[in-house]
């Protein structure tokens, strides 16, 4: 049998199980800005993620309902569209880092943490209402 075509990780599970985790683990770095998980999980998830902060900096309705789709939470994939993406319009992509830690001492899994590569500030509830005023006030001074 051949492995063309074949693309991501299995981790033993089934599909619905895989999809799961994914989420699960999408979710947790979204709302911690960093975790601690296996390497394979990390690099998987590297994927995953990426194509949804790249939906996420889009921002329109379709794009934010496929977030919203992508996480377990709702508070999940709001904070990605309104407070993460917005700060991470200066990159194409290569927005999340991994980096080998240690290893598991139970298993002795390769363990790596996964986060984002730029500074993330928390923002202040006001600022998510300010700005759509500050594009109004532009548009109307030209």
């Amino acid at each position: 049998m051949h492995r063309h075509g074949y693309v991501g990780r299995k981790f033993g599970r089934t599909t619905d199980q895989r999809r799961a985790l994914i989420k699960g683990l999408a979710t947790s770095l979204v709302m911690e800005g960093k975790i601690e998980t296996t390497l394979p999980k990390a690099k998987e998830l590297t994927r995953y993620i990426e194509k949804l902060i790249t939906k996420a900096k889009k921002g329109d309705l379709a794009n934010r309902r496929m977030v919203i789709a992508g996480l377990t939470t709702q508070v999940a994939a709001f904070k990605l569209v309104d407070e993460i993406a917005p700060q991470l319009t200066g990159r194409t992509s290569g927005h999340v880092r991994v980096e080998r830690t240690r290893l598991r001492t139970g298993d002795g899994a390769e363990m790596a943490t996964i986060e984002f590569v730029d500074e993330l500030k928390p923002m202040p509830k006001g600022e998510k209402a300010a700005k759509p005023a500050a594009k109004a006030a532009k548009k109307e001074t030209k």
